[in-house]
């Protein structure tokens, strides 16, 4: 919230006392009380968070300031977690990707190559022990500037997420040891849930490999944040098991949390009916390197195999659960009616797909008002530089005994 402050006026009239940051906070926090719980809420797959704090993220601000969210759900946010790789991850620090064995891939990755040929151009008659301590000096700056780099993007990052409307939010990450997946969970200070934790098995302190999964718990519903793993497009590359057994870890966390309703958001990597693709015909046919998996119902697009949308239906009956945006919107929408969309050079122009989604326990059907697609076009107007746009959604106040009492008095 802005603060404004009268300037004294020059006729010597009294000024009115501007009210104290203190004071402004406490009557914040008392307008705050009166909502117990989470009503509006945005999932996003940012596609590297970095990359849209670098380029993107006035217009994003703008967006959030105009929609005002309770909660904030990303995916793909592509920050290596805090400690060493392979330790338990920090769900509160962003690692500043500076230890010796990252450095070390790193260059090895992209530098060392290099560094072996400009030692051989710069000193071609040096012997080779000489040569040896060269390389490793020039590794050393390579590495020192990279470094740098990253905690300067990182700083960065940090800087934009405590500025406005960021600021007004406390948030939990969920990250893997690389740049790679990772999610975050933006909550409204005032709304703060009683319990957050990263896996999908209740009874486990440690995260999700990746960083997939943050799980909140409020007074009365649970908020699950997923980034699930792409179906992709081989068998023996182990990525469909990969799928399956992760599709039967959601059907059984479903199952064995119905002691509250559940409100399901992320990217979820799949597309559950035809309508909720632009092109049918071209999703169910896309190979890759004219590759044909053995099983017929793996074929097509990943997300959109009959494999797939076959174990989404599955648990949405099993597990009583709406899917919220479909709930809303029974016809195709050829503008505003997908979240992910393909590049806009190349045979994937104009190929769109939801894959993004606000899924909620039947028991709070009568209470979904809202759930949008915030981008729209083939020119990927409101993606804010991602290849997702945000997904937004609503829940009318839940009834109260004292609500009830007075509509039956009336």
């Amino acid at each position: 919230m802005k603060r404004f402050f009268k300037p004294i006026e020059k006729d010597g009239s009294a000024k009115k006392p501007a009210l104290s940051p203190a004071k402004k906070e406490t009557e914040n926090e008392e307008e705050n009380k009166k909502k117990r719980e989470p009503l509006k809420f945005l999932t996003w797959n940012a596609n590297s968070l970095l990359l849209r704090v670098k380029n993107n993220w006035p217009d994003f601000s703008n967006f959030v300031t105009t929609f005002d969210p309770d909660v904030i759900a990303i995916q793909e946010v592509r920050m290596p977690a805090a400690g060493s790789k392979g330790a338990p991850k920090n769900p509160g620090e962003l690692k500043d990707d500076t230890g010796p064995s990252r450095e070390e891939k790193r260059v090895t990755n992209y530098a060392t190559a290099g560094l072996i040929l400009m030692s051989y151009m710069v000193f071609p008659e040096m012997d080779p022990k000489s040569r040896l301590i060269q390389r490793q000096y020039l590794t050393y700056i390579v590495a020192s500037k990279f470094c740098c780099m990253t905690n300067y993007f990182i700083s960065t990052l940090l800087c934009a997420l405590s500025s406005p409307p960021f600021g007004d939010f406390q948030i939990w990450w969920s990250l893997a040891d690389s740049k790679y997946a990772g999610t975050a969970l933006l909550v409204k200070k005032c709304l703060q849930p009683k319990k957050v934790s990263f896996s999908l098995d209740k009874s486990a302190s440690k995260h999700e490999p990746d960083g997939r999964v943050i799980l909140a718990e409020f007074e009365t519903f649970r908020l699950l944040n997923t980034y699930s793993p792409n179906n992709g497009w081989k068998e023996e590359e182990n990525a469909f098991q990969r799928r399956r057994k992760w599709d039967k870890r959601i059907l059984e966390f479903v199952m064995q949390c119905s002691e509250k309703p559940l409100i399901w958001c992320g990217d979820l990597n799949v597309s559950h009916e035809e309508i909720d693709v632009s092109h049918p015909d071209f999703f169910s046919a896309a190979k890759l390197n004219g590759y044909i998996p053995p099983n017929k119902e793996d074929c097509g697009q990943p997300g959109f195999t009959l494999s797939e949308r076959k174990r989404f239906g599955a648990l949405l009956k099993e597990g009583r659960l709406l899917d919220a945006y479909r709930f809303l919107h029974k016809e195709k929408d050829m503008d505003c009616g997908f979240s992910w969309s393909g590049n806009p050079i190349g045979k994937y122009r104009g190929k769109r797909m939801r894959i993004d989604y606000f899924v909620a326990s039947e028991e709070l059907k009568d209470r979904i008002a809202a759930c949008e697609m915030r981008g729209r076009g083939i020119e990927l107007e409101g993606f804010y530089g991602s290849d997702h746009c945000p997904v937004s959604f609503e829940l009318s106040p839940q009834a109260t005994p004292d609500s009830n009492q007075g509509s039956l008095s009336m």
